[in-house]
Formats: C-alpha cells, sequence, structure tokens
C-alpha cells in the first residue's frame, strides 16, 4: 500500500509538475507573442522638422532595450542640444532681457509626471523634469529651485545664449516689438509621443515664445496643457502659442476625447475647433498657430493645425517622414 501510494503520489507531483510547465510555457510564449506585436507597433511621433533627429534618437533608444520613456527623454536632448534650433534649448532665443529660460515636461504612462520651468543655464531641462518625476514628491519645480535641483543631480551648467541668438536679440531690440509670428522659421516647441510595449509615453521641451515677457511660462510644461498621457487611452502633444493651450487644457482634452471613443485625428479636430471658435473667430486679424500630434494606444496616431504650416515627424515600421499636416483653416 505504501508503494502504491509513493506512486501515485510521484504521479501526481509529475502531473502537476506537467501542468505548472505548460502554464509556464503559455505563460511565457503569451508575454513573447505580446512583445512581439508591441515592437511592430512602436510609433515616435513628434512636432516639427526637428522632429526627424529627435525621432531617429528615439526609436534608436527603443531598438537598443529602452524604454518608451526613455525614448521621449532621449528623443528630444536632440534638439536641445542643436544650437542651430533657435526655439528650444542651447541656441533659443532669449526673452526681452536677454534670457534664454526653458520650459520641459515628460508623462509616463501610469500618470507620473515631471516639469521643470522658468530655469536657465541647463541644456537639457527634460532630464531635470525627469528626475522631479522620479526623485522628488512634487510635479513642477520653477527658477531658481529648479535650478537647485538641478545642481544637486549633477546636471552640467551652460550658458544657452549663442551668439546667433543674442544678435538676433539685440536686432529685435532697435524697435522692441513683440508679436506672435506663425510658422516662423517653420519651427517651434518639440512635443513627442511614443508607444513602446505597450506603454504609450509623452514630453515636451521648449525655449519658448521668442521675446517674451521675463517670467513668462507657457503651456510646454503644464501637465495637461502641453502635453498629457494616459495609459489606457493615449497621448497628445501641443505645439504653437501657449496661451490659447493653457486656456483651454488642449492635451488633455485631446485625451479625453479618445477616452469616449473619438479617433486621434477626430480629437484633434474638435480641441483645434473649440480654440477656433473660443479666439480666432472673435478676433480675424491675430495670427496665431496650434499643432497637435496624438495617439492611441492601439497605434492610431494622428497630426492636426489649427492653420497651414504644421509640419510633424513620424518613426513607424523602420521609416522616418517628415509630414504637412492639415489645418481646419485652410
Amino acid at each position: 500500500m505504501s508503494n502504491r501510494r509513493r506512486f501515485l503520489k510521484k504521479l501526481g507531483l509529475l502531473s502537476g509538475s506537467v501542468a505548472l510547465t505548460g502554464t509556464i510555457g503559455s505563460k511565457v510564449l503569451a508575454q513573447e507573442a505580446k512583445l512581439k506585436v508591441n515592437q511592430n507597433k512602436s510609433i515616435v511621433l513628434s512636432t516639427w522638422r526637428h522632429g526627424l533627429a529627435a525621432n531617429d534618437k528615439a526609436m534608436e533608444t527603443i531598438l537598443n532595450g529602452g524604454s518608451s520613456l526613455d525614448a521621449v527623454e532621449q528623443g528630444v536632448r536632440v534638439p536641445e542640444a542643436d544650437p542651430n534650433v533657435g526655439s528650444v534649448g542651447y541656441g533659443g532665443r532669449p526673452d526681452r532681457d536677454g534670457h534664454v529660460t526653458l520650459d520641459a515636461a515628460i508623462m509616463d504612462a501610469y500618470g507620473n509626471a515631471g516639469s521643470v520651468c522658468f530655469i536657465e543655464n541647463y541644456m537639457h531641462p527634460i532630464s531635470i523634469a525627469r528626475k522631479v518625476m522620479e526623485k522628488t514628491p512634487h510635479v513642477i519645480l520653477s527658477g531658481e529651485g529648479a535650478e537647485q535641483f538641478a545642481q544637486e543631480q549633477g546636471f552640467e551648467k551652460k550658458d544657452l545664449l549663442t551668439e546667433r541668438a543674442k544678435k538676433d536679440w539685440e536686432s529685435w531690440k532697435k524697435k522692441s516689438n513683440y508679436k506672435t509670428e506663425v510658422n516662423v522659421e517653420n519651427h517651434d516647441t518639440i512635443g513627442m509621443v511614443a508607444l513602446h510595449n505597450g506603454e504609450i509615453v509623452t514630453s515636451c521641451t521648449t525655449s519658448g515664445l521668442a521675446y517674451k515677457m521675463h517670467g513668462r511660462v507657457g503651456d510646454s510644461p503644464i501637465i495637461g496643457a502641453g502635453l498629457f498621457a494616459d495609459g489606457e487611452v493615449g497621448a497628445c502633444a501641443a505645439t504653437g502659442v501657449g496661451e490659447y493651450v493653457l486656456k483651454t487644457q488642449t492635451s488633455f482634452l485631446v485625451v479625453e476625447l479618445m477616452r469616449q471613443g473619438k479617433s486621434p485625428e477626430k480629437a484633434c479636430i474638435i480641441a483645434l475647433q473649440r480654440i477656433k471658435e473660443k479666439y480666432l473667430d472673435k478676433n480675424p486679424d491675430q495670427a496665431f498657430q496650434i499643432g497637435l500630434i496624438a495617439l492611441n494606444v492601439s497605434g492610431d496616431y494622428a497630426a492636426y493645425s489649427l492653420v497651414p504650416g504644421f509640419q510633424y515627424a513620424i518613426y513607424h515600421k523602420g521609416e522616418n517622414v517628415l509630414i504637412d499636416a492639415s489645418s481646419i483653416v485652410k
């Protein structure tokens, strides 16, 4: 009897191990299948022509094993470091007093976010924003406090006012006429959204409007305005004159419209139509641009703008291209 019991016990253990192995094997296969599908759907979307170089770096980060969050940080660091990009980071145009002040924000798929605004002398505010998200209990640090935090985190200080930007500012000072212009030099804030391995995230970084009042902060570092991500729905990033984006919480609105079942394109159109009706239609003589990029968790994406001239870069299925976005005002 004892031998029989031992035999049955062994048989039970063996059966259990086979069942367990089968379960584990199924889970592994399912995870591998999911990974393969998600890798095929890896997408990086960003604003303006400088988004091409940013996309290249973001996708390189993904292919080297980085997360989607790593991708949107590393991607936008490229224009931050490019002195020829006059609206982001090093080489960005100063405010009317000659100070280059930067704003940046980043948001992951789980509702975590970090932001810095009105920060000087640090080339990569996007990386500082990520540290705010990961190392502090706060969302936004500004001005001297953000600079103190950056120094504590080991970021290197750098004078961000290039000779080119200084000459432009000195030329502007002769008349000191502040006026927003549509699609100036065809570039502006860089916003980026990315989907990889099922995680959708976003980032945004800028030097703000050229010759703005000292202390001005735009939409880029404000969660829900310049950018927003929800891992269950999708992500959106905005570019253009931030005052209008701030007053309509545009990126949050786009994501909420996608939550309600709207496609990324339809969501962008509805959000831009609201800006048009509230501001542009009431004062048709004013000129300003708002551009949006949106991506949902299924991999559907869109870009749309208020007026013609907005371009976006899309990296998908091994191809990185620049596309002229449609606009609601023709």
